[in-house]
């Protein structure tokens, strides 16, 4: 099934919230020791609402529900940050992720290299951005750092 991704808007914070608490906890749980959480603000209302208004937040749709977001940071550099992709896990491994990655990528033609952090206990994030060209290329504070380069001078 297709999927889309359109500008998130405050109304959609709730869910947003809710769904990412979900996607967060439910990664934590299985790959941290049975803990819960996320980054900071994960669960938080008014942290979405902040994210809206500090990057470019999307909300993943698919069969027009909201199943997802992802929050980019753009900057004048063209080394831009995917700050946070999710899915509810009840759609999870169902080539959303996959679908939504390349349309993110395409919405930004110009950047050069896009980077990213992800719990380094968090298996089943590592294996996704690599299978999404994505090259772990450090770890630090508890993170490892990803890159994708989309210019042959980066």
């Amino acid at each position: 099934m297709k999927v889309f991704v359109e500008k998130a808007n405050i109304d959609d914070a709730e869910l947003l919230a809710e769904i990412q608490r979900d996607s967060f906890d439910d990664e934590s749980r299985t790959y941290n020791n049975n803990e819960p959480g996320g980054p900071e603000g994960y669960d938080s209302i008014d942290s979405q609402i902040e994210f809206m208004k500090q990057a470019h937040y999307y909300k993943i749709l698919k069969a027009n529900e909201i199943v997802g977001g992802v929050i980019v940071y753009v900057n004048d550099s063209l080394v831009y940050n995917l700050g946070r992709i999710y899915i509810n896990p009840i759609h999870q491994n169902q080539g959303i992720g996959h679908q939504v990655m390349k349309l993110i990528e395409a919405n930004y033609p110009e950047v050069q290299k896009w980077w990213l952090d992800t719990p380094n206990w968090s298996i089943s994030n590592h294996y996704f951005y690599e299978k999404n060209g994505y090259v772990k290329i450090k770890e630090e504070h508890g993170l490892f750092i990803y890159e994708k380069c989309r210019s042959v001078n980066c």
